[in-house]
């Protein structure tokens, strides 16, 4: 099963990863957006981390702008069809997620593989909504996907095996290290991950440690590139709880709920590094840690 054009629904952070990843190795790409606005917000961060790439000496000028020679960018998905696979990479919501995968379904051939960049709702959810359910795949990617090695492929009950050994090929294609997933919430890194996090916003709200010295326990004790709180921010806290409902709501276990003391701050809008605030202030001077 040959793929050779991808299409990618979506060019937020993961959107315009994976777009970036499958452009750079070979594939024709055509990325879609909601509206003009978002479409060349994506264009510009695809631009950025190629530039970036080509400061670091990680890309000659000339791959660049070969990389680029391969997008096309368009506010259409109706331009979907004639690719060999899509990937999703829009809003964790299935409803908007099932609506995209509906539309698509009626545009795209028969062959087409569905992938969905989903990292806590279930696949077969997804596929169920479509007429090709043995030609759906989770295809999970890390941000930030131009650095990230591992991609979590997801087999739902009905996957077909050729559509499985295909997706594993397109992730080692694009530089990737594929790893076999279940299809139930989470998959394998956030199943384990979110725990995690949200056992360290637990202890907080316990008065067991600051903000600080939990983050400095982890990291000096346990080796780890960051503490907890630092990765809550980095992932967005806003993020973080969404994915936690998810969670919760498919195994109905207390370490999947979100916290109250999380819960609060995504309410006053302290989402982490992305608003500029989360369990830390991140000022010009460094961060400032949040007193609980």
């Amino acid at each position: 099963m040959e793929i050779r054009r991808v299409g990618v629904a979506g060019c937020g952070l993961m959107g315009s990863g994976i777009a970036e990843v499958a452009a750079k190795a070979g594939f024709d790409v055509v990325v879609r957006e909601i509206d003009e606005g978002a479409l060349e917000a994506g264009r510009a961060r695809v631009v950025k981390s190629l530039d970036r790439a080509v400061g670091k000496g990680k890309l000659d000028p000339a791959a660049r702008d070969e990389t680029l020679s391969r997008f096309t960018f368009t506010t259409s998905l109706d331009d979907f069809a004639d690719r060999d696979r899509v990937i999703e990479a829009i809003v964790e919501s299935l409803d908007v997620k099932n609506e995209l995968f509906g539309y698509l379904d009626g545009v795209c051939p028969p062959e087409t593989i569905f992938a969905s960049n989903t990292s806590s709702l279930t696949v077969t959810d997804m596929a169920a909504a479509t007429s090709r359910p043995a030609r759906f795949v989770g295809l999970h990617f890390f941000n930030p996907v131009p650095v990230m090695k591992l991609v979590e492929v997801v087999r739902t009950i009905v996957t077909s095996r050729e559509t499985f050994d295909a997706a594993r090929a397109f992730a080692r294609r694009v530089g990737k290290v594929p790893i076999a997933a279940r299809d139930n919430s989470g998959f394998v890194v956030n199943l384990l991950l979110v725990p995690y996090m949200l056992d360290a916003i637990r202890q907080l709200e316990r008065g067991v440690a600051t903000v600080e010295d939990i983050d400095t326990a982890m990291t000096l004790g346990c080796g780890y590139p960051m503490g907890p709180f630092t990765l809550c921010d980095f992932v967005g806290l806003d993020t973080l709880c969404q994915v936690a409902e998810i969670m919760y709501g498919e195994y109905r276990e207390e370490r999947y709920a979100p916290p109250p003391l999380l819960k609060r701050l995504v309410t006053m809008g302290r989402y982490g590094r992305k608003t500029g605030a989360g369990f830390y202030d991140w000022t010009p001077e460094g961060p400032v840690a949040l007193k609980v």
